[in-house]
């Protein structure tokens, strides 16, 4: 079973950060453990056929690429999200169901484990290479704070997913 925790070891800033990045990492994680092959990619939700267990795992794991290799180091893009258009907006849900979920979490876990270091390693006031949007700079305190509601918000979806596909609840 996935070992979580809320409660930093210390309480500066980036240790707190850092915790509840993980704390919201680990719960999508938990929120997979025990579910079927086949029920990780059941969409049961009749107008979302792109929200299943599979995809959303598939998505948190681009999100954080997109927002860490891309928007903050500069990288360029790359993986299914490359492919995305306004008629096929989010690909790595698509094809995550193509996917062994055991596969996903391995790859999502592999990365996060990546940015854990990297946000450790820089100074949270760094500036993103490219800009968002409206042409700012965001800072990594940022980038953390975005994906900590981008993960929490979806941890939501996975707790409704998982009960509809095999009525487990609790996580």
């Amino acid at each position: 079973m996935t070992q979580r925790t809320d409660t930093p070891p210390t309480w500066d800033e980036r240790t707190q950060l850092a915790t509840f990045l993980d704390y919201a990492r680990d719960t999508a994680r938990a929120k997979c453990e025990g579910v079927s092959e086949e029920d990780a990619r059941r969409a049961p939700l009749p107008n979302s056929p792109l929200m299943t267990m599979c995809g959303l795992i598939s998505h948190l794991r681009w999100v954080e690429h997109h927002w860490v290799q891309v928007m903050f180091l500069g990288e360029e893009p790359e993986g299914p999200l490359t492919g995305a258009t306004d008629d096929d907006p989010d690909p790595e849900m698509r094809t995550a169901v193509d996917i062994p979920l055991p596969r996903l979490l391995a790859e999502y876990e592999e990365q996060s484990t990546r940015y854990r270091r990297l946000v450790a390693d820089r100074d949270l006031n760094s500036t993103a290479v490219r800009p968002i949007g409206d042409g700012r700079h965001v800072d990594l305190r940022w980038v953390v704070l975005h994906l900590i509601e981008e993960i929490s918000r979806h941890n939501g979806h996975l707790d409704v997913v998982r009960e509809l596909v095999d009525g487990q609840t609790g996580v």
